[in-house]
């Protein structure tokens, strides 16, 4: 049976400002990259097979950071996070002043990437790394947020927000995934965890 363990960047420097990300590119914060040597023990003893990562630069320096040594991660632009629109740049609180009630209402702005576009092109693209991988590969994938909680609710479960360097497994064989539990890569005591809870 393959297993991948999808798992969120370290905090980016729009994490700590609360700011919406969406496919925009910044780095991780000085913390984020605590956070992910924090997580290089954990990801080490989860003997994977492989490492990837999305494109975008909080995703693939995270993935570069917590893969064992002599690992070079390999980057998969269809994982990365989801298109926010209008919203990319911005923090809730300007996005009550420009869009009142959509938030409250789960109303989305002109350019929002739903799931169903979203499960479209990551679905497929993690179907096809267990199905080059075969069975008994174990990959730890660096990816978003809102990648996690979509697919999350595209295979029937109630997404909760996750931590940087926290994610999901995904375990099947034949392509077929299923989900597993949620895991933890940081220790708190060796890196603060920190949930944003924009995409």
């Amino acid at each position: 049976m393959i297993r991948l363990l999808l798992v969120r960047h370290g905090q980016s420097t729009w994490n700590a400002e609360e700011r919406w990300q969406g496919h925009a590119d910044p780095p991780l914060s000085a913390l984020g990259e605590r956070q992910a040597r924090a997580a290089a023990a954990a990801t080490a003893a989860l003997a994977p097979t492989a490492v990837m990562s999305s494109d975008l630069a909080r995703a693939r320096l995270t993935a570069e950071l917590i893969a064992p040594a002599g690992m070079l991660p390999s980057v998969q632009p269809a994982l990365r996070e989801r298109d926010v629109g209008e919203w990319t740049g911005l923090t809730r609180t300007e996005i009550n002043e420009r869009y009142p009630g959509y938030l409250e209402g789960f109303r989305a702005p002109p350019g929002f990437e739903d799931d169903e576009s979203l499960l479209a092109r990551t679905f497929p693209a993690l179907e096809a790394i267990a199905q080059r991988l075969g069975d008994d590969a174990v990959c730890v994938i660096v990816t978003h947020g809102g990648v996690i909680r979509s697919i999350e609710r595209g295979l029937g479960a109630v997404p909760t927000p996750v931590p940087n360097l926290a994610g999901r497994w995904l375990h099947g064989s034949d392509g077929r995934l299923a989900l597993g539990d949620r895991e933890v890569l940081v220790d708190p005591n060796d890196a603060a965890l920190t949930v944003p809870e924009e995409e």
